[in-house]
Formats: C-alpha cells, structure tokens, sequence
C-alpha cells in the first residue's frame, strides 16, 4: 500500500474519486463521514441552546414546533453535500419561525460557500442575512436587543461563508497542483518515449549502416560461388575466406551493439575502437578484396586529426555508397574523393557509373542514405544524392572541421 493510498482517508471525497459530468456521485470518505458528524453535533448543540432560551419566554406549543423544527434542520445537514443550494434556501425559511434551525442555517451556508461559485453563494448569503433580520422581529427575544441580534447574525454568517470560501480556494489550489502535477507527468512520459524512440532509430541507422556492408559482401562472394561452381579452387578458397571473415566481422558488428543496448554507456575493455577516416583504407581494401574496383582519392594529410565523430560520419557515408555501388552497380568503377582541411569543413564525394546491364531490384534500398542525411545534419553538415549526369549515381556530403 502507498503512502497516498493509507491517506486517502484524510481527503474530501471529490478529491479522492473526482468525478465528471456523467460519474457517479463520490462517496464520502472516513474524513467527510467526520465532518459531516461535527458539524451535525454543532448545529444540534447551538439548536439545543437557542430552544432553552426560547422555552423562557414562549408556550409548549411553540417550544415543542422548535425543537421538531430544530431536530428536522439538523437531520437534512446528511443532505447538504448533494443539494446545498437548496437546502441552504429552505433553512433560511424555516429559521424566520424557529430560531433553534439558526445552527444548521450556517452549516448549510458553509457548505455553498465551499461548492458554490461565488455569484450563487452572494445571492444565497444575502437571502440569509434578510430571513435572519425578519425572524429578529417574527421571533423577538425580549431579553436581547434588536439592533444587537441584527448584527450578531449578519457577523456569524459572514464569517460562516468567509471560512468556506477560504476551503474552497485552497481546494481550488489543490486541484490546480493535481493537474500539473499530473500533466507534468504526461509531458515527461512523453519526453522518455520519443527520447526512446530517438535512440532506437539512432540505433537502427546503425546497424544498417555497419550490418549492410558485411552482409553485402557475403552475397557478393556467395552468389559467385553459386554461379561459378567449376572455379578456380584458388578463387573458391579465398571467396570462402573473404565469406568466413565477413560473417565474422557482422557477428561482431551485431554483438557489439547488442552490448549498446543492454549496458548503454558502458564500454569493456575487449570492445573495438569505433571506424573514423583512419581506417578507411582499410574499408576500401575490404571492397577490393571483394572484387569491387575502388578509386581512393584522398588529400587529407593526416587523418588522424579529423575529430572522431566526423570522421566515424565520413566512414559510414563511404561504407554506404560502396554499398550501394556493390548492390546497384556491381562490376564498376567507384571513386571515392575526400578533400578538407580545418576550418574549411571536410567533403566526400562517392561516384559510381551507370552498370552495364539490367540489375535486379533490391528492397528496401534508399534507407541508408535517408539515415546518413540525417546524421551528417546532425553532425552539423548536409549530404546530397541522386542520379549523376553520365547515368550513374554521386553521393556529395560535407561535415564541419573546427580550426
């Protein structure tokens, strides 16, 4: 149980079960059940006062219209959290004639002030005020002045309707708290899924862009040993070797981030170093190995000093056009360009011919390049692609390098 649930008891009922328009009306909890006893044990306590100071100067006819009246007034208080306009308005009636209701009088009118708005509770109060000046002259009390109990009543019930409006606004107050609080909440549980939302699309770009070059590779070199079957068994030695090293290089690729999303910012000490634009000599071998002809121009002079995020960016781009080539163009000339120095920025363009043949339709194709648009605005810089002038297809990015 928590602690909100053990002190349910200790809150209105409308602020435990707030209902709307079409709910049911709230039960009351162990704190109404109390309110509702003292304030019934109030008002027959100053009725049982006003009918023995009545019974002094009155008849027994009349003393005993007072205490029924007196005992009905305080048995409708029971009432008063459903219908107290109304019963606020019938008791202002009855007190003209019986002075002893005069207590369940201002209970009723606490308990408009407190559920009421206050152009109704103005109304009703002052209904009250002008009942209560005539039953000082309908029921004068010889050993009291007039002008006196004029005034003792206007005073009980201002102050009476002051102290519920005071509950009513500090009730007002709490629910207004409630529904930040309650609305800050939403916001933040909004915030937590689109933040999750981020990160696994963050994720799925790369694994993409890691995953779908080492598995390329594997079709390439598979699909050359389905249609070559009477090969060299030189040439199906080393596809076998460049399949085995493929496969090996995906699983550790998929482990490592696997490992992203079980311990998220945790790094062991068996982990590899991420790619940046140091090993991209190494990329461009791996695609030669796998028969594809690559042109690396490069005039970086030392790659070492490109920023590490711009330089893991400028890998991935590279990784995703080779891709592409092996995929949409196989058996052509890629020319990979990297130029850029600090402060000027640093620019990759990937160029492919147009293939000599029909090449079947690969799914899902255009993902990648939609995620390294993406990461190359995030990173600061743009990435444009699309068909090139002779048929083929360019891929042109640029990524900031501070000074």
């Amino acid at each position: 149980m928590t602690r909100t649930d053990r002190q349910r008891w200790l809150l209105p009922s409308h602020l435990v079960e707030p209902g709307g328009s079409g709910a049911a009306r709230p039960r009351r909890t162990v704190r109404d059940w109390i309110v509702d006893t003292t304030l019934f044990l109030l008002a027959a306590l100053v009725g049982l006062l006003a009918a023995d100071a009545s019974a002094q100067y009155t008849s027994e006819p009349v003393t005993l219209f007072d205490q029924l009246a007196g005992a009905a007034a305080c048995c409708a208080l029971w009432g008063r959290r459903r219908w107290p306009a109304g019963l606020a308005v019938t008791l202002s009636v009855v007190n003209i004639v019986a002075p002893v209701a005069a207590g369940a009088l201002l209970a009723s009118l606490f308990s408009v002030a407190v559920r009421r708005p206050f152009r109704e509770v103005g109304w009703i109060v002052a209904f009250a005020a002008a009942t209560s000046t005539v039953q000082v002259f309908v029921r004068p009390d010889p050993t009291t002045n007039v002008g006196l109990s004029i005034g003792l009543g206007f005073i009980l019930i201002l102050l009476v309707t002051a102290w519920g409006m005071l509950v009513r606004s500090r009730r007002q107050l709490v629910e207004a708290l409630r529904e930040r609080a309650r609305r800050a909440e939403a916001e933040a549980e909004l915030r937590a899924a689109q933040a999750q939302r981020l990160a696994r699309e963050a994720i799925a770009r790369e694994m993409h862009d890691v995953l779908a070059h080492r598995l390329t590779l594997l079709s390439v070199h598979a699909g050359a040993l389905e249609f070559r079957p009477d090969a060299p068994p030189e040439q199906i030695a080393r596809a076998a070797g460049v399949i085995r090293d493929s496969a090996h290089e995906a699983l550790q690729d998929l482990r490592e981030i696997i490992g992203v999303l079980r311990a998220p910012g945790e790094n062991g000490d068996g982990d590899r170093p991420q790619p940046t634009l140091v090993t991209l000599d190494a990329l461009v071998d791996e695609s030669r190995e796998a028969g594809t002809e690559v042109v690396l121009d490069s005039t970086v002079d030392d790659p070492a000093a490109v920023p590490a995020a711009t330089g893991r960016t400028v890998y991935r781009i590279a990784q995703e056009g080779l891709t592409n080539a092996r995929k949409h163009a196989p058996g052509t000339t890629v020319t990979v360009t990297v130029r850029g120095r600090p402060g000027e920025g640093l620019t990759v363009d990937i160029h492919n011919p147009a293939p000599a043949g029909p090449v079947p339709h690969v799914p899902g194709s255009g993902q990648g390049l939609i995620g390294l648009t993406e990461r190359a605005a995030l990173a600061g810089g743009r990435m444009e692609h699309g068909p090139a002038p002779d048929g083929g297809f360019a891929l042109h990015a640029w990524l900031p390098w501070p000074p």
